[in-house]
């Protein structure tokens, strides 16, 4: 038996956890790149009307973003399962990793998203 199974089990889910956070993350990001491919070639064809003119760089910036972070949040999440799984072994009590990280990066994604927020209707939307 592995002594301490349950918490490196539990680091371990942890771990896949943020993985596949990240993995989301990326082909979020990898959709809103290619959004405007998808605006550009099936969306007058479908909605019958000029769509409204919009900077493209946006999109591609805020897409690269995201697949950036996720890329970053696997790289930080192999340190900190690694670091969390010699802390396990360790017998002394060892401070929580930090909620810094965890924090900055759910604001850097929600300001992202509002970003995206905002950029969507101008261009989607046909202009009148």
């Amino acid at each position: 038996m592995i002594k301490r199974s349950s918490e490196h089990v539990a680091n371990e889910r942890t771990f896949l956890g943020w993985v596949r956070t990240a993995i989301a993350v990326m082909a979020f990001g990898f959709l809103i790149e290619r959004f405007d491919l998808f605006i550009k070639f099936a969306a007058p064809q479908l909605a019958q009307q000029q769509l409204a003119p919009h900077d493209q760089m946006f999109a591609n910036a805020a897409g690269l973003a995201f697949i950036g972070i996720g890329v970053a949040m696997i790289v930080i999440a192999g340190f900190r399962f690694a670091k969390t799984a010699k802390d396990i072994e360790s017998e002394r009590d060892v401070p929580s990793p930090g909620r810094r990280f965890d924090l900055a990066l759910a604001v850097l994604i929600g300001l992202l998203g509002m970003s995206l927020f905002l950029y969507m209707p101008q261009a989607v939307l046909p202009t009148f």
